[in-house]
């Protein structure tokens, strides 16, 4: 039996992940500061499924808690670290900077050098397709050049990605950066597209629309996302680049980017009613279109994902009916 620290583990991709690791027989270690940046009860319901299994043991704990952190790794013996906890969001970066320096930049910190004093076969950590920031050539490659965020949010993922590679190669740390590209699906975050505008159409509100719905995202359902992490976690990268660190960067992306007014037509199906759209122009911060190149992912762990999006936005709406008791 593994044990295995996810920290973020009351999040979405962290509560998935847990239940996954659970399932095969791992031992988790789960950290969070359950901060209300979305619904705290939901954090709380997560947990509480998790907390089910014997081999789960919790900390509520903050990232940017050095000596927290410190203790934490002193005291438990974890193999591997999957690093997910982050303040998200890219619209938020823009009102509550501060936020993301402790939690994405401090906080991180405080992990690499847990590693650093405690060592472990494997750090995979959490990036994002938001690094591509004003990157127009698509499908989005990992060897692509990432030097212009558009987000502070962006900026801080990159550093992350940075920060990684230099401790990868100073301290030997096999470590892995992930790019998530538009996660989804039950027990989703509240502040992404997909549960606002659930939420708005069956309570018979109009939904917010920006760029006119012309922006493409790559959704990437969440079963894939924790498949493309496992399958990263279970293969320590080996010594490559100019460093000859042990460090590798992945894109886990459905490779098949949709128009936000079809996903807006997939859920109106799936809902059966039609949303109220408030069309608006492009926010700061965002980008007009994200798509995954998964092929190095492919290559190394034989994995892409493939989730159609009518598959995924029907599951998600099982959910939500299910979880908040709404009436088809």
């Amino acid at each position: 039996m593994a044990t295995i620290l996810v920290t973020g583990a009351a999040g979405f991709i962290g509560f998935h992940l847990s239940q996954a690791l659970l399932a095969r027989g791992d031992r988790v270690v789960g950290l969070d500061n359950l901060n209300p940046y979305y619904d705290v009860s939901l954090k709380q319901a997560r947990l509480e499924h998790l907390k089910t299994s014997q081999n789960f043991e919790f900390y509520h704990l903050d990232l940017s808690d050095r000596l927290g952190i410190h203790d934490l790794f002193a005291r438990e013996t974890c193999q591997s670290v999957v690093n997910l906890a982050a303040q998200a969001g890219v619209r938020y970066s823009l009102t509550n900077p501060h936020t993301y320096i402790d939690s994405n930049l401090t906080g991180f910190i405080n992990i690499l050098e847990g590693c650093r004093h405690h060592p472990v076969e494997h750090l995979v950590f959490a990036s994002s397709s938001s690094v591509y920031g004003a990157n127009r050539k698509v499908p989005f490659s990992t060897r692509d050049n990432v030097d212009h965020p558009v987000s502070l949010y962006a900026a801080t993922k990159k550093a992350n990605e940075l920060m990684a590679h230099s401790y990868s190669h100073l301290y030997d740390i096999p470590s892995t950066g992930l790019r998530f590209f538009t996660v989804y699906g039950p027990w989703g975050r509240p502040d992404m597209a997909l549960f606002l505008f659930t939420k708005a159409i069956l309570d018979g509100r109009p939904i917010d629309v920006f760029n006119h719905g012309r922006m493409q995202r790559d959704f990437t359902y969440i079963d894939d996302v924790v498949e493309g992490v496992v399958r990263t976690l279970d293969r320590p990268p080996q010594p490559k680049g100019l460093t000859q660190a042990r460090y590798c960067i992945y894109n886990i992306g459905n490779n098949q980017p949709v128009e936000l007014l079809h996903m807006i037509e997939v859920l109106e199906a799936c809902l059966g009613k039609t949303a109220e759209k408030n069309m608006l122009p492009m926010q700061p911060g965002d980008v007009p279109t994200t798509y995954a190149d998964v092929d190095d992912l492919f290559q190394d762990v034989g994995f892409r994902p493939d989730t159609p999006i009518e598959v995924g936005v029907q599951r998600f709406v099982d959910w939500y009916r299910d979880y908040y008791q709404v009436r088809a």
